[in-house]
């Protein structure tokens, strides 16, 4: 097989709308996460809080492929909610970018939230009180006392979101498909490139993956003891 040269025009859209779904769906999932592990965390022992938790994390454990054809079914054009959001965008969610979106935020809920409830769990309540008993209100003291207590948590599931998104694969083939210039990513690109045997492209996406993802773990600032 002769080596084929890296077509530089097909190798960019990928890289861009890979970083284009993994930044937006990574702001999306760090507020929802914010406010799901936030909640999670002050909320008392209620019936079914195990199983709530548990629903929460299940994105984690099961198949992407599994998670892209349930998404693929609660979106579709033959669903309600698939229907109501298709008029509010004014054409199908499913096989555009948005639906990569979608995917990533799913899949990368679980890292996001767990990390975040961490960070909430660790907080020594005693100082959230005596903020509350200085005459601040629950928004002054998330905004002086609980965010910068938990701001590590917050770069660190952040940056596990982002690159969790910019390396899922199945559930957005599912829901996303991989239409060139604009649904593929980096990794659907990836398999592309290697079942039709060209090799360069492979690499040359694998290692900007490897690159991208490798900066962003690095600036989580993490350091041994």
């Amino acid at each position: 097989m002769s080596m084929q040269a890296i077509d530089w025009n097909e190798y960019w859209p990928p890289i861009l709308l890979s970083l284009q779904v993994a930044l937006l769906s990574s702001v999306l999932v760090i507020l929802f996460g914010l406010f799901v592990a936030w909640s999670m965390s002050r909320v008392g022992a209620f019936t079914g809080k195990t199983v709530v938790e548990t629903m929460l994390m299940l994105p984690l454990v099961l198949p992407p492929t599994v998670v892209g054809f349930l998404l693929l079914i609660l979106l579709g054009r033959k669903s309600g909610f698939g229907h109501l959001v298709e008029q509010w965008l004014g054409e199908p969610i499913v096989f555009s970018w948005w639906a990569g979106v979608v995917a990533a935020v799913v899949v990368a809920f679980p890292l996001v939230y767990r990390t975040l409830k961490m960070g909430f769990s660790s907080i020594d309540r005693d100082l959230e009180d005596a903020g509350r008993s200085m005459g601040a209100s629950e928004w002054q003291v998330f905004r002086y006392i609980t965010f910068p207590l938990t701001f590590p948590s917050f770069k660190a599931a952040f940056i596990l979101g982002f690159a969790r998104s910019l390396g899922e694969f199945g559930a957005t083939l599912m829901i996303a498909g991989n239409i060139p210039g604009k649904t593929q990513t980096i990794p659907t690109a990836i398999y592309v490139a290697v079942d039709s045997g060209h090799l360069p492209m492979a690499w040359a996406w694998t290692c900007s993956i490897i690159l991208i993802s490798f900066i962003m773990l690095l600036l989580t600032g993490q350091k041994n003891d």
